[in-house]
């Protein structure tokens, strides 16, 4: 079978079961940003110098699969989608990203000030994550407001991402002798 079914050729696409949606229905703009991030974590993975970072970002990677999942499939069939075996994001996947957090802030110190991302690529691609991060957690928090999302954690786990990924940003920036914020911030 061809990649190229021209089955959206009209603008519609199909969520699980079979639902068929506009390629702009927000379901699909949030688990469509979801799929942007996954591919900048996937740029960020390739770019970091450390590799417990790369390492996290891959792991990561393998998460957000389960929140495209989930988001992938309107409410109505989320019990369906369990019962058929598919994961579902859990707080079990937020408190490891806390645990990467804990981990992480207390070697890295305290910061002052804004980033500029682009003091490294690596750093620099890491920013672009954390921004995509940000526009998912947004078309997720739409979904939410609409109450067309059932699972909150998906939020939660979004915007945690966004902080470890800002220190994952920060920790690259170390790693290459950079200085961060709370180094710049007395000059």
């Amino acid at each position: 079978m061809s990649i190229a079914t021209k089955a959206g050729d009209q603008g519609t696409t199909n969520l699980m079961y079979r639902r068929k949606v506009s390629k702009c229905h927000p379901r699909v703009e949030a688990y469509g940003a979801v799929d942007e991030l996954n591919a900048a974590l996937g740029m960020a993975r390739a770019m970091a110098a450390d590799r417990g970072v790369r390492e996290n970002l891959r792991s990561i990677q393998k998460d957000l699969v389960i929140v495209m999942g989930e988001l992938a499939t309107l409410t109505e069939d989320l019990r369906r989608y369990a019962a058929d075996g598919y994961p579902l994001v859990t707080s079990e996947l937020t408190n490891r990203l806390n645990g990467m957090i804990a981990e992480l802030e207390p070697r890295l110190g305290p910061f002052r000030g804004w980033a500029t991302p682009g003091e490294s690529s690596g750093a620099a691609a890491l920013e672009v994550a954390r921004a995509t991060c940000r526009r998912a957690e947004r078309r997720v928090c739409a979904l939410h407001e609409a109450r067309q999302l059932e699972n909150s954690e998906i939020l939660i786990y979004l915007n945690r991402l966004g902080d470890l990924l800002w220190l994952f940003a920060r920790g690259e920036e170390r790693q290459r002798g950079i200085p961060g914020q709370s180094d710049q911030a007395s000059k």
